[in-house]
């Protein structure tokens, strides 16, 4: 039996079923061909449920043993170690490798979310635009020449900054051909297809417990 367990939540509404970020850390152990368990946490007063396991209220969380590790990222890092099909033990390329997962969580993530936070909002002015359109810009010339950010193959990098760049609005966001044939390399692995298949049916198993209970 797999020590591994990632927690996420028992239910999510369709918006961002298919982006909740477990789906980070079933990705990685399928690529990594690493067995995991997957528990949950009540969507329902999510904000307060599980703030002994996660400071902010937040999802995914990861136990390894009596190892528990909180954020998405730091859990990717986790798993990486674990797997070289994920972290490459070269120096020069886990270095290289690192620097783009980072590159991702703090030049890319930093910018987008609180721009697609903005968008759905409905605010008029985007002010962020500009902003993000230099950042995609910069990584569009990067994906123009490479297949793959480090280490001349798919990494733990890829597979965060696939996932950064996976969202629609963001993936719809301008011209940036390099970019979309990027995602969609990354999203036709078969181990993206397993773990987005896996979290859309955990929630919509819990559509039909909640209907089940809802009143006659």
């Amino acid at each position: 039996m797999s020590e591994l367990t990632i927690w996420t939540l028992d239910w999510a509404p369709e918006g961002p079923r298919g982006l909740v970020r477990d789906l980070r850390l079933r990705w990685a152990c399928e690529e990594a061909g690493l067995p995991y368990a997957v528990r949950t946490v009540p969507f329902d007063d999510r904000a307060t449920n599980h703030l002994s396991r996660q400071p902010f209220g937040q999802v995914p969380f990861l136990d390894d043993g009596d190892l528990k590790i909180f954020e998405s990222g730091a859990g990717l890092l986790h798993l990486a170690r674990k797997s070289d099909r994920l972290m490459p033990r070269d120096p020069a390329a886990e270095a290289e490798t690192l620097q783009w997962t980072i590159a991702a969580l703090n030049s890319i993530e930093m910018v987008t979310v609180p721009w697609w936070f903005l968008s759905i909002s409905g605010a008029a002015d985007n002010a962020l635009t500009g902003w993000m359109e230099q950042r995609l810009g910069h990584l569009e010339q990067v994906l123009a020449e490479r297949e793959w950010l480090a280490a001349g193959r798919f990494t733990v990098a890829d597979l965060l900054m696939a996932d950064v760049l996976r969202v629609p609005l963001v993936r719809a966001f301008g011209d940036r051909p390099a970019t979309e044939a990027y995602v969609a390399r990354a999203t036709a692995r078969p181990a993206f297809s397993k773990a987005h298949a896996d979290q859309m049916r955990l929630f919509e198993a819990a559509d039909e417990e909640r209907a089940g209970a809802g009143p006659a």
